[in-house]
């Protein structure tokens, strides 16, 4: 007897002690389970993070139907990111980033297509989330290899247990509900590779793609990490994740709905993470004229008083990208502001309308002194 109960002790300590596999680069290749490269793993109602996968957060995140966003780094021993100023930091081969979209759910509403419209919480302390709570929808894979950036997108089964790989996208109509009870239909759009190049293709040249937000100044901020808060960049450091960093002050957008912040700052930050991927000297949208990222300082090519190169409905018979002190008559606020696949901007990654971005970048046309741009 005593034996089979020491036997039994030692199963279960080893139960208890297991550990994961540990993180698996594919150096070619599309595994078709989210679960094969060991970046995320589910455990005991958690979706929990490997060994060195690092939690991150940016300053002002970019729009997805008011998706929550948990997102994660990973490189290989040994490896870390080298410091840009502006441009995203130079990761090493064999980096996988990771971001997974999800939503809170009513209490006892797990698996359903009923979620929360809520504040954006983060991740639990240890960088997971408790599954009861949420629902899960798609986590995308960023990998870097030898050629390049590859983009991956894996899609949640219903008992939010597995993602499997959709190359092909993926349309997932959800209720949207609010705190006062409304609710709006959302038609959630998991990406194809193709509209994956779309976003991710910051440089239209070379047509290659890279990550849009680890960026220097959208991770210059605090984390809640499991052992108390600390700035990203210098977490990044202390660990060996980040090389290069430079003395002094470091380039920090501020968050798009900090009150204590400046108008025009807010405004700045939140084209920048928005649009400006696009809307740059080396964007999607260079040929638009109106560059929306955080460099630009010209005036007209932020639209003001621009004339648009578009025509028909995409102005909405507005005649300037921006009218300083008229909202009304800026075409930038009207495409935000429209669900029509002809119109709206951001072209991809919402089909709803993100109501306290558009009031932001209203506010901030008013606050503009009034110009008269001509005719």
């Amino acid at each position: 007897m005593r034996r089979v109960l020491a036997a039994l002790g030692l199963a279960l300590l080893a139960a208890c002690t297991r550990t994961q596999a540990p993180v698996q680069f594919f150096a070619d290749g599309m595994p078709e389970r989210l679960s094969d490269w060991h970046v995320l793993y589910v455990d005991d109602g958690q979706l929990r993070l490997n060994a060195r996968v690092e939690p991150y957060t940016l300053d002002t995140p970019l729009f997805t139907d008011y998706a929550h966003k948990l997102r994660t780094v990973w490189m290989p021993e040994g490896q870390a990111a080298r410091y840009q100023p502006v441009d995203t930091l130079d990761f090493p081969v064999g980096t996988i980033i990771s971001k997974t979209f999800y939503y809170p759910v009513p209490e006892g509403g797990r698996g359903g297509d009923v979620v929360l419209r809520s504040a954006d919480t983060g991740p639990e302390p240890d960088g997971g989330l408790t599954l009861d709570k949420v629902r899960l929808v798609e986590t995308r894979l960023l990998v870097r290899r030898e050629a390049g950036w590859v983009a991956l997108p894996y899609v949640w089964n219903a008992e939010q247990t597995e993602a499997t790989l959709m190359r092909g996208g993926e349309l997932l109509p959800l209720t949207l509900l609010a705190a006062d009870g409304s609710k709006a239909q959302v038609d959630y759009a998991v990406p194809d590779a193709n509209q994956c190049a779309g976003c991710h293709g910051t440089d239209l040249k070379s047509k290659a793609i890279f990550p849009i937000g680890p960026k220097a100044r959208h991770l210059n901020r605090d984390f809640a990490y499991a052992g108390g808060s600390a700035n990203q960049l210098a977490h990044w450091q202390k660990i060996g994740y980040l090389t290069g960093v430079p003395a002094g002050e470091l380039p920090k957008n501020p968050s798009w709905d900090d009150p204590a912040a400046p108008l025009d700052a807010r405004a700045r930050s939140y084209l920048d993470i928005n649009c400006g991927h696009c809307h740059s000297q080396t964007g999607a949208a260079r040929t638009s004229g109106m560059w929306l990222d955080a460099t630009t300082r010209d005036l007209l090519r932020l639209g003001r008083c621009k004339l648009p190169i578009a025509a028909g409905q995409g102005t909405g018979n507005r005649p300037w990208d921006v009218a300083p002190g008229k909202p009304d008559e800026s075409i930038l606020p009207y495409r935000m502001e429209s669900v029509d696949p002809g119109v709206m901007m951001p072209e991809l990654g919402r089909s709803i309308v993100h109501a306290e971005g558009v009031k932001l970048i209203r506010d901030w046309i008013a606050a503009m002194p009034a110009q008269d741009c001509g005719s």
